[in-house]
């Protein structure tokens, strides 16, 4: 007999993902006392949220493909668990409607929004759609998607170069190119659709205008069975490589309170517009002007979460999991949310900046994260973890909070200043050159900053840095060479702590 999807109380949810999102998860479950599940494939046996989780079970498999995106496996998992819900993170399954309607069919909770909404504004021509009807801003481009390369450039001479060719499913940053003339959509076409085949299995593309020096701005929405929708604010993604973003900030230092509103009521007139139930994002496309247009709909808990949790005071992982039971969203009552105080995150990959952001794999050979007022620790991985090849390098997100932008900024350069990683080679310099780049710090934001900015020479030691590595290398030897012998037991007379006093005695 098959359970009904859930109606009330979840006793025990599989957590349907690995790494940093994972323990993510675990965390919101276990503060919340519910029973948690994890599964794992074989290079993940000694992962961290396997060891955070109350049960854990393999999937066998080394890749994605054996493992975290098997349905069947992850079903079965659950079933044999007795799990009441899969919460499913993000990636992997957290946005395949399949994956959400099979759950359902097995009489199992997904934390998630409904199929239909997930398929409506999955598709990136379908949520265009939706997003014309509700009345949101759109990009000029394409009605659908587009046959073949000739009707691509016909569409792209209509609308002026430069364009994007864009994959009409799935996200980050994969099954995109920029367009500067006709011969550019000739070459790329074919390019981009096999790239969205092998990353999304659908090789259908569609043309977009390309907005000159673009923002990328987007709006947390939320909404419950009730018919309740909210905006809890607006992420500021602009700093991207390769269109995947590596830095974000809350708020942003280009929306204004009445942009802020505006953008946060579009937002949630799309979310009511497709019944939409939990935690989404609306991604926007806006100009220098502050002109905004609609980009896409994430349908699912993003990785830059963490920022609006410190700005809002809010668990979105506990959001997703209350309205999952049906209850009402907890933050009615404060309506509009305006956001308090600036947070910054960076995200933490193992890979090396000065060799083409090359992934970086290997045993962690040591690890201490920062720590102190308004520094939050998002990690997967722990001292002695041998990060595999198999799947994408985020190690964890290190985010910070302060009152304003200017001791947020500063704030995070001593963050990363104090995280140390050894064993992988990891991109924390290139963050904290980010940081220190007078456009960022004045808000001089796009999405070319990076390409127009960086070299791998910028990373490069000055002379005087390089003098002072050399006097620390020096003092540190200096300190192990000449640091006192602390006497063997306390077998003798006295104890360590005196003993240990006496020897130090002399260098008072």
């Amino acid at each position: 007999m098959k359970k009904a999807p859930i109606t009330g109380p979840i006793t025990k949810v599989l957590v349907a993902n690995r790494g940093e999102v994972a323990v993510r998860v675990l965390k919101a479950l276990h503060e919340m006392d519910i029973a948690s599940v994890a599964v794992f494939s074989d290079p993940d046996r000694n992962a961290l949220h396997v060891a955070r989780a109350g049960e854990a079970y393999p999937l066998g498999g080394t890749t994605s493909l054996d493992s975290y995106l098997r349905t069947d496996k992850i079903l079965d998992v659950a079933r044999r668990a007795g799990a009441d819900a899969i919460h499913p993170g993000y990636g992997f399954l957290s946005e395949n409607a399949a994956f959400a309607r099979a759950c359902a069919e097995a009489g199992i909770g997904f934390i998630g929004p409904s199929p239909p909404a997930m398929e409506q504004m999955g598709d990136k021509i379908g949520a265009r759609r939706v997003a014309q009807q509700a009345g949101v801003p759109l990009v000029p481009g394409s009605p659908g998607r587009v046959a073949d390369a000739g009707e691509a450039v016909r569409i792209a001479d209509s609308l002026g170069y430069p364009v994007m060719l864009k994959a009409t499913a799935g996200g980050g940053g994969k099954g995109m190119r920029l367009a500067h003339d006709a011969g550019d959509v000739l070459r790329g076409f074919e390019r981009t659709a096999e790239e969205a085949r092998r990353a999304f299995g659908n090789p259908d593309l569609f043309v977009e205008k390309f907005i000159e020096r673009p923002r990328h701005i987007e709006i947390q929405v939320f909404g419950d069975t009730h018919g309740n929708h909210a905006s809890l604010g607006e992420r500021e993604c602009t700093i991207q490589r390769r269109h995947q973003k590596v830095i974000e900030e809350a708020p942003s230092p280009l929306v204004t309170p009445e942009m802020r509103a505006q953008m946060g009521r579009t937002a949630a007139a799309l979310a009511a517009a497709v019944g939409y139930v939990g935690a989404g994002t609306v991604e926007f496309v806006a100009d220098q002007s502050g002109n905004f247009y609609f980009l896409e709909m994430n349908t699912r808990l993003q990785v830059e979460h963490p920022i609006t949790e410190l700005v809002t005071g809010l668990d979105l992982v506990k959001e997703q999991i209350r309205v999952a039971r049906g209850e009402r969203l907890s933050f009615l009552d404060r309506l509009p949310i305006t956001p308090h105080g600036w947070a910054i995150e960076c995200r933490i990959y193992a890979e090396d900046p000065l060799n083409g952001f090359l992934p970086s794999t290997g045993r962690i050979a040591k690890l201490s994260v920062p720590y102190g007022p308004g520094v939050r620790n998002d990690f997967g991985v722990y001292e002695g973890y041998d990060v595999p090849v198999y799947y994408d390098p985020l190690l964890g997100k290190l985010a910070v909070w302060a009152e304003d932008r200017p001791a947020a900024i500063a704030r995070m350069r001593r963050a990363l200043n104090d995280l140390l990683i050894e064993g992988v080679r990891c991109n924390q310099s290139f963050h904290a050159w980010i940081l220190e780049h007078p456009e960022f710090a004045a808000g001089n934001l796009d999405t070319g900053f990076i390409e127009r900015n960086f070299t791998p020479a910028v990373l490069d030691p000055s002379p005087a840095d390089l003098l002072d590595f050399v006097a620390a290398a020096a003092i540190r030897a200096y300190e192990v060479e000449t640091a006192p012998a602390l006497p063997a037991a306390a077998t003798g007379a006295g104890n360590r702590w005196v003993l240990s006093g006496r020897l130090h005695e002399g260098n008072l």
